[in-house]
């Protein structure tokens, strides 16, 4: 599922490949499910003749900033993104929205199981579910003392909560279970029972984790070998880590939490 660090990576692409380049011919396949509030027709309407400004992104979700509002809003979902190319015969499978700039590029976006979803928004930051996200875990991460007060006020699972996009706008299942990991938490402690060297060291391998992924451009083959990352898929009762530690799988928060319990307290 993409997370901060894949959506981020898309951010980065689209605004190489779009930034002041004018959009200039839409395609789209109908979906109720994916195009959200919007028709197909209304979002080629909005798109087709604009230029790009920017591209923002906040948590999971990105929308391109335009000559004219309104802007387009996606969130990728579980299989969602974009795929660049430059034949019409080069689609990608499962692709719900294509756009062809002024450079010849096209761009896709395709989502096989169609849980992410398509929003055209005339202020996206300003509006749900944009409105409703918590701090963005790459470039709002408040203070460890602020950070403190909000977690002190939960009682469910650290785990959880770091979930929770209204708290933690852009950590999904991987990233929370690295942070705890190399924090040397365990995802079942209460987040209202953390001390306070226990939140500084969440919010230091917060920022550290998600810095570092978004820094190679989410491309899993280059983070550190010793993450947990590289170990923690599928489930395997026999998986360790890169020191021989004990993988324990466990669904924590409706969601599977991969952990260390010799190494998490």
């Amino acid at each position: 599922m993409p997370e901060l660090p894949e959506v981020e990576a898309a951010r980065v692409l689209l605004q190489g490949l779009l930034r002041r380049r004018r959009i200039e011919a839409v395609d789209t396949v109908p979906d109720p499910i994916v195009y959200a509030g919007v028709t197909p027709a209304r979002l080629v309407r909005a798109l087709r003749g604009r230029r790009v400004v920017r591209v923002g992104r906040k948590g999971k979700h990105l929308w391109l900033e335009l000559d004219r509002r309104p802007w387009p809003v996606f969130h990728f979902g579980m299989t969602g993104g974009f795929r660049v190319y430059e034949r019409k015969e080069d689609r990608p499978r499962f692709w719900k929205l294509e756009m062809r700039i002024s450079t010849g590029k096209r761009l896709a976006f395709a989502d096989a199981r169609r849980f992410g979803r398509i929003r055209l928004q005339q202020h996206p930051e300003a509006e749900p579910p944009i409105a409703a996200l918590g701090f963005d875990a790459l470039l709002g991460v408040p203070p460890a003392g602020e950070l403190a007060r909000v977690l002190a006020r939960r009682q469910a699972p650290i785990k959880a909560v770091l979930l929770d996009q209204g708290v933690f706008a852009g950590v999904g299942n991987w990233v929370a279970d690295e942070i705890l990991f190399q924090a040397r938490i365990s995802p079942h402690r209460p987040a209202a029972s953390l001390r306070p060297a226990e939140v500084r060291a969440l919010r230091a391998k917060l920022v550290a984790v998600v810095a570092r992924a978004v820094a190679v451009g989410a491309d899993s083959d280059r983070f550190p070998r010793g993450w947990l990352f590289h170990r923690r898929w599928g489930r395997d009762k026999t998986a360790v880590t890169a020191r021989e530690e004990r993988i324990r799988h466990e669904t924590i928060g409706g969601r599977t939490a991969a952990w260390v319990p010799s190494r998490q307290h």
